[in-house]
């Protein structure tokens, strides 16, 4: 509750000064003299006796009664009304062999699945989907706005599910595809990748046209340390072994790509990287959201004006029968 006119609140120290007032006009009324008031002192008060400030004490209330009243208090309610226009984002992780280096921690693909889900969480509105890929590419997962499935699909990714590859415009373009149905006004693809197109039909920069052509965003992430990185092979007579590879990454065709659609190319060299350049995507794809406020205000002072005027009437009723007094 608040006073939509508080400055007469102020009047609320006029309430002990009445309180006051009449105490001493009480003390300095006249009364009838006797030679000894002993006996009267010693027995016992009536009722009437006892109330005989009761009216004083109404009238006080009945006051700041007003007072309250003439604040105006007033109960706020508020509602809210949130609009959110989503964003459709299909992202697209390379699962081929290479994504088990280990200059991340502890290899590429682990890093990548997990800073993707943290980037899922923390989408509101916006409908997620998830294509895979490495000689081959296929759909995980639709677009959803159902997180728990999507994280669920995602865990169960692994590396050397599909033959070994990379086939970036094949994936590329089933992203596309998944999008072509969308109404989102922002329609965005996040690529991952550590190595070069060496597989599929289509080629990258011709799955970035179509991509251009249907006002899709591509932001291309390229993973992995530069010159050499190190990596766990199985040796036929010595086990397992970690031997350095090369990191060879595409980094003018994903350039491209993302150029030819508007987007970004960003390289991560470690995990915390990758997190930074998911969070800068969020900054750039943010839901739009539009809140409305409407507030309605309902009058409370006849709560406190009747009660005052109740008071008011029994103060008059007691001080000119019951309590009454005589000079």
């Amino acid at each position: 509750m608040q006073f939509a006119q508080p400055e007469w609140l102020v009047l609320l120290l006029l309430v002990p000064l009445v309180g006051g007032l009449a105490w001493w006009r009480r003390r300095g009324r006249q009364g009838l003299r006797y030679s000894s008031v002993a006996p009267a002192k010693a027995a016992p008060k009536t009722l009437g006796a006892r109330l005989s400030g009761l009216p004083v004490w109404l009238r006080m209330g009945a006051l700041t009664l007003a007072i309250l009243a003439l604040a105006r208090p007033q109960q706020r309610d508020v509602v809210l009304e949130r609009f959110a226009e989503g964003v459709d984002i299909m992202m697209v992780l390379d699962t081929s062999t290479s994504m088990r280096a280990q200059d991340f921690r502890p290899n590429r693909f682990e890093a990548a699945r997990d800073v993707a889900a943290e980037f899922i969480r923390s989408r509101l509105s916006d409908r997620v989907g998830l294509v895979v890929f490495a000689a081959k590419a296929f759909t995980q997962a639709p677009l959803t706005l159902d997180y728990s499935f999507l994280l669920r699909m995602l865990d169960e990714v692994e590396v050397g599910i599909i033959d070994d590859g990379t086939a970036i415009g094949t994936a590329l373009a089933m992203a596309v595809n998944r999008l072509k149905e969308s109404v989102a006004e922002s329609k965005v693809i996040i690529l991952l990748t550590d190595g070069q197109n060496n597989r599929g039909e289509i080629d990258p920069v011709t799955a970035a046209e179509v991509a251009a052509a249907m006002n899709v965003r591509v932001y291309a992430v390229g993973v992995g340390a530069y010159g050499e990185a190190p990596f766990v092979i199985d040796h036929p007579f010595a086990g397992r072994q970690r031997q350095m590879v090369p990191v060879e990454i595409d980094e003018e065709m994903l350039q491209s790509v993302a150029e030819k659609t508007g987007g970004r190319y960003f390289r991560a060299t470690n995990r915390q990287a990758l997190r930074t350049i998911y969070a800068e995507i969020g900054e750039l794809e943010k839901t739009k959201v539009e809140t409305r406020s409407y507030t309605d205000y309902d009058e409370r002072y006849p709560r406190f004006l009747w009660p005052a005027f109740g008071l008011l009437m029994l103060e008059i009723l007691l001080s000119t029968t019951a309590l009454r007094k005589f000079p």
